[in-house]
């Protein structure tokens, strides 16, 4: 994602735009655009993928910005929440079910 990082840094540093993104600007943005990733989903089965990588990658951007901006390690932060993930549905409980951790 080093690759990804850098882009993104370049095209906010070239449009002065890092201005706007507190962690809280960043956290709206985020949540803003996954709503709008779930609008693809809203009418039944059917969507369009190509509107779904659309929201999805500005899903990604905002998530990628907010962890530059906060110095975390995005890879670090996701296996470190996976631990707790399995320790909270040990799989002898959680295996094909969809229960909340603390109904098992």
């Amino acid at each position: 994602m080093k690759k990804a990082i850098e882009a993104i840094r370049k095209f906010n540093e070239e449009r002065d735009w890092d201005q706007f993104h507190s962690p809280a600007n960043l956290a709206k943005s985020i949540s803003i655009e996954a709503g709008e990733l779930l609008e693809c989903f809203q009418w039944g089965g059917q969507y369009d993928k190509e509107a779904v990588c659309e929201e999805l990658a500005d899903v990604v951007n905002y998530c990628l910005v907010m962890a530059d901006k906060l110095d975390v390690d995005l890879e670090e932060i996701l296996l470190a929440k996976l631990e707790k993930n399995i320790a909270k549905y040990p799989v002898e409980k959680a295996r094909g079910r969809n229960t909340k951790y603390d109904k098992l």
